[in-house]
């Protein structure tokens, strides 16, 4: 898999209690896959508070420690909600191929959210496999995207 991210940086992952086994399955995958990944958190399925989870994910892909990150939470709204706190991340939710391709080409998202009760772990593999080798289109996009940062 060719990714357009920093491939030399680790990916960022991050998970609440519902998202967890999809997080632990992701890091695997994408370890065979040869790519390394820093994992955020958490580690069980015991209830947790899915913003200690996405902040530091988050700051990690905003700092630049991380080339990009892996949110999963139940319905991945409150993990992308908090993720978009941070200045320089642009978090989206995709559910299918298409909409990870989309926040990918014209909103430049540096994060994939991903709604672990409602889709099933084959079709997460594909998502990322798309989020992470989509490029950004720019152009017209470039300067919607410019406009987000408050």
């Amino acid at each position: 898999m060719n990714s357009v991210f920093d491939t030399t940086k680790p990916i960022a992952l991050g998970a609440d209690h519902a998202g967890f086994e999809y997080k632990e399955a992701i890091k695997l995958w994408l370890t065979n896959k040869g790519f390394t990944v820093k994992d955020f958190g958490t580690h069980s399925i015991e209830s947790v508070d899915y913003p200690d989870f996405a902040h530091p994910t988050a700051a990690s892909v905003e700092s630049g420690e991380c080339a990009f990150g892996i949110l999963f939470c139940g319905s991945a709204n409150g993990v992308a909600i908090t993720a978009n706190k941070h200045q320089h991340i642009r978090a989206g939710l995709a559910w299918q191929n298409d909409v990870a391709k989309l926040i990918r080409q014209h909103n430049n998202a540096n994060i994939v959210c991903i709604p672990a009760r409602f889709i099933a772990l084959a079709l997460v593999e594909e998502i990322i496999e798309n989020f992470m080798t989509t490029a950004f289109e720019g152009g017209r996009h470039s300067r919607r995207v410019d406009k987000i940062a408050c």
